[in-house]
């Protein structure tokens, strides 16, 4: 088999590039756009001093840290994370639990997601995404053998996303259970699940969301406000009409960057949730196009290095690379259909761009664990050990 030299072990490409770069380039135009959009809230609050930097401050200091776990997070093999797949899991249930423990969980607009840590607020739904991903991918593997049983593949998963679920509806935090529900069936049946079981899995969560929605006033009145948000502009479709308002005001090359008037006490968690609305306003659909096409370049090319590694019979490796590619795409699309009124309004960030530590750290996490893929699968391919 044919051997790299030394030198070209030093000097053959041992991670994709590309792919680092796209990450990168959303990471600081996520940067720019949270200052952008959150300046003028910083600026008037009193419960932020007044300061129209502290959320770019903050923003700046998550990315370091982020940053810093993911060049960590990329020296660590592969075999490890599939190790301690189910010991993560475990950890991710016990903070779920633990944010719905009063005087440790943090409510905040009425839902009770996150624990403080004195100087930043921990966000256990975010790491459950990176946990679920990396156990769903382990057990898919594990299970391998028996993806055409119903007792023995199907209803463990079931019974242990039906846990995850009802931790992450108490907060309340339905989007990050949609969110984790997406990746687990999306690596069930990447991983060879039974048609017919898939099949079956799939009317059971549309059957499940629709009660879940029926059954709440809350959830039922962000559906009725989504389907048609003029009819109560200033209630229910306030957030949603003051996105469209600022989707139409960017027109093609938006309004310039700070220019942005939706920004200005009128759209709600701007530098959150509606961040690209904000995007839009200020950079137009030119800027729409260049995130859309960033985050269809990585999914992309997570499915690219997940289908490379299965290829070399690394199967968890692969599924995870996979895995972390729906997690990245299904979050963005709802964001952005979200912004656009094409979806109903959830409380969803942009990965990767809008404010928030526990989320900018997990999406990093998983994507150098995407990159610690690729670099693997380049030594395999080199005959190089991984």
């Amino acid at each position: 088999m044919y051997m790299l030299s030394n030198r070209d072990k030093i000097t053959a490409p041992t991670y994709d590039q590309n792919l680092v770069w796209a990450v990168l380039m959303l990471l600081g135009l996520g940067l720019v756009m949270v200052y952008s959009a959150s300046i003028t809230y910083a600026e008037s609050s009193q419960a932020f001093g007044h300061q129209p930097t502290y959320f770019l401050v903050r923003h700046a200091v998550y990315l370091m840290i982020a940053l810093c776990v993911a060049l960590i997070t990329f020296q660590i093999p592969m075999r490890f994370w599939q190790r301690v797949a189910p010991t993560l899991f475990i950890i991710g249930l016990v903070l779920l639990m633990l944010v719905l423990i009063p005087g440790i969980g943090r409510k905040v607009n009425g839902s009770q997601r996150w624990i403080s840590l004195g100087f930043v607020n921990l966000q256990p739904s975010e790491l459950m995404k990176l946990f679920a991903t990396i156990y769903v991918a382990d057990y898919t593997v594990r299970k391998a053998a028996f993806m055409d049983s119903f007792t023995k593949s199907f209803l463990p998963m079931l019974a242990v996303m039906l846990l995850v679920g009802a931790l992450l509806l108490r907060e309340p935090d339905f989007g990050a259970f949609a969110v984790i529900a997406a990746i687990t069936i999306s690596v069930l049946w990447l991983g060879g699940i039974n048609g017919k079981i898939f099949s079956g899995l799939i009317v059971l969560l549309l059957i499940g969301m629709s009660a879940l929605i029926v059954s709440s006033p809350y959830r039922w009145e962000r559906i009725v406000g989504f389907m048609d948000p003029w009819a109560d502009p200033y209630g229910k479709g306030y957030q949603l009409s003051n996105s469209l308002i600022a989707f139409g005001r960017g027109e093609w090359f938006g309004v310039g960057l700070g220019a942005s008037v939706e920004k200005l006490d009128y759209l709600p968690e701007s530098h959150t949730d509606f961040l690209f609305a904000i995007i839009a306003e200020e950079l137009g659909l030119f800027g729409v196009a260049i995130v859309i096409v960033m985050f269809a370049w990585i999914v992309m090319r997570a499915f690219a290095i997940g289908k490379e590694a299965v290829l070399h019979e690394r199967h968890f490796s692969g599924l995870l690379a996979q895995g972390i590619g729906v997690w990245i795409g299904v979050q963005a699309i709802i964001n952005m259909g979200v912004n656009m009124g094409w979806l109903p309004t959830k409380g969803l960030p942009l990965p990767l761009l809008s404010f928030g530590g526990s989320a900018i750290i997990a999406n990093c996490i998983a994507l150098a664990m995407l990159l610690r893929v690729d670099w693997e699968n380049r030594r395999l391919a080199k005959g190089v050990p991984a």
